[in-house]
């Protein structure tokens, strides 16, 4: 298909970005340097948009099409505006979804680099997470100096595919009698959760980012004190993997419209959206940024409000919950208005974080006028502002009335009174009994033998008071995929808790969730090909 793309430079124009920030990468692409945000002719002047969902089908809902769609709109009724968005993962390309970087006529350009190596980000961040894993376990072969417990590494090994043979992996690492560290267990685990990942997400400067590199707690020692990537001298290499990977990228939508796309943890198993740098630089070159988080409001939009927020100091002005008719009749079991439930919990969601809500609802072909309309006289009776969508068709010019009530919505809310639903100084099991009651809609919580003992002893090293971030399902409110709608009563299961301790973070694991996913019976991988013309198919 022909695109009719402009060169990196006009949209490096549209932002007016000072040429001694911009590396060009290619016609289409290129970083941006970090020094941009030490500039005090770019202050912070812009207002962030958050754009959510209702709990989603396995063929998504077309947030990320919506929040293209949406940047576009504001362009095209005369706002600066710049989307910020999240790298997409090999797994989902090759795996169940496909690319994430839109579709139709509100796709991020060039989609097929993007949804694949783009700028080697993913590869150096998989790179400097393995390095570090390799340099643990050449450790443990060259005689242990540190008195590292072999059998309590906490530090996986990653892999940006889906592959649920690495899950559970034994590694052979001494050669011959008294080689410590012989054919210990491990696991693989998709980059998207790797604490790498989310370092590079988080981090808000070089500074950050090494000091952050340096707390990852990688294992215990023999006298049960966790010991740091920082104490094997890992960090200055992992530091030179990182660089390039560090430094947002700028590309553009269908429309030439600005886009920072830059690193991807996924948001039903890590904190899902893109990074904190991004975010900052469209902050600084825009009057509005459209920043997709990942999932429901349950999960990406949770995360960012209770763990992203505080971290940076980055706050929305608004946000906008996408819904689609074949959403609400999944929750529904087949029946729009039984459906509505959810929609309605979601709306609740974000009014009790205090953020002003437009929902967009995602027209579909298939959509009929009158389940359109049913949708949006609920919103009306929930006191929300609803707005069909089409970006898929038309692009920006589907997201004009939609880019206008969000502006409406900002302007109208000119201070905002941000909450989060818990307190800092709340301790990990208060914070996630507190998530489950407020955002989940479930009552309890039972650990597992394994998190129970997990959290003690995370407890007494100090970091039993840190932000959680809860791995669970995106296809439901509650940890089981089954129960649909907006349950109430149930009890989240805790079945393990990491130790995130760079990222900042503990990340505990709900129901059957698994931080490396497997690929379908018949994945997306076999639709993907190479044309004679050297021309990328099957991709979105």
């Amino acid at each position: 298909m022909k695109k009719n793309l402009v060169p990196i430079q006009e949209i490096v124009g549209k932002l007016q970005i000072p040429d001694r920030y911009v590396e060009q990468l290619g016609a289409y692409g290129a970083k941006l340097k970090l020094e941009l945000l030490q500039d005090p002719l770019l202050p912070r002047k812009g207002k962030m948009i958050l754009v959510t969902a209702t709990t989603p089908t396995v063929s998504g809902e077309g947030k990320t099409v919506t929040a293209i769609g949406l940047v576009q709109g504001l362009e095209r009724i005369g706002k600066k505006a710049v989307i910020t968005s999240r790298e997409p993962s090999l797994g989902p390309v090759f795996g169940m979804k496909g690319g994430a970087a839109g579709a139709g006529r509100s796709t991020l350009e060039p989609s097929e680099k993007i949804n694949l190596h783009f700028h080697g980000d993913f590869h150096a961040i998989t790179s400097a997470h393995n390095l570090l894993s390799a340099l643990i376990d050449a450790h443990l072969f060259h005689g242990n100096q540190l008195d590292l417990d072999p059998d309590k590494i906490m530090w996986p090994r990653a892999l940006d595919m889906n592959d649920r043979a690495l899950r559970h992996v034994t590694l052979s690492v001494g050669v011959g009698a008294g080689r410590q560290g012989s054919n210990r267990v491990s696991e693989f685990l998709i980059t998207a959760a790797s604490e790498i990942m989310a370092i590079l997400s988080l981090a808000r400067d070089r500074d950050e980012l090494r000091h952050r590199l340096e707390s990852i707690v990688i294992g215990i020692g023999r006298n049960g004190i966790p010991i740091r990537a920082a104490e094997l001298k890992s960090i200055g290499a992992m530091m030179a993997l990182l660089d390039e990977a560090f430094l947002p990228n700028l590309v553009q939508t269908t429309e030439g419209t600005p886009a920072l796309v830059h690193c991807g943890p996924f948001a039903n198993i890590a904190h899902g959206t893109s990074s904190v740098v991004s975010q900052e630089m469209g902050l600084r070159l825009a009057d509005y940024v459209v920043n997709e988080v990942g999932f429901a409001s349950d999960l990406g939009f949770e995360k960012y409000m209770d763990l992203v927020s505080p971290s940076s100091g980055l706050q929305p002005s608004a946000a906008v919950l996408v819904t689609t008719v074949q959403s609400l009749k999944n929750q529904g079991q087949g029946q729009l208005q039984r459906g509505l439930e959810n929609l309605k919990k979601h709306i609740t969601n974000l009014r009790d974080f205090g953020v002003p809500t437009i929902v967009a609802i995602n027209k579909f072909v298939k959509d009929t006028t009158e389940e359109l309309q049913l949708i949006q006289e609920y919103c009306t009776l929930q006191g929300a502002t609803s707005a069909l969508s089409e970006a898929f068709s038309l692009g920006g010019e589907g997201a004009v009335v939609l880019a206008a009530e969000v502006v409406r919505a900002i302007d109208s809310h000119p201070q905002c009174s941000l909450q989060t639903a818990y307190s800092a100084d709340d301790t990990a099991e208060e914070k996630i009994l507190k998530i489950v009651r407020k955002v989940y809609g479930g009552q309890d919580v039972e650990y597992s033998e394994l998190a129970a003992q997990k959290l003690a002893q995370f407890s007494r090293w100090g970091f039993g008071r840190l932000p959680v971030c809860i791995a669970k399902t995106q296809y439901s409110l509650s940890d089981d995929p089954k129960i649909l709608g907006a349950p109430t009563g149930w009890t989240l299961h805790i079945s393990d808790v990491k130790l995130s301790a760079g990222a900042g973070f503990l990340v505990a694991i709900s129901g059957n969730i698994v931080l490396m996913p497997g690929l379908p019976k018949e994945p997306r991988a076999l639709n993907i090909d190479l044309d004679a013309l050297g021309e990328i198919t099957g991709i979105s």
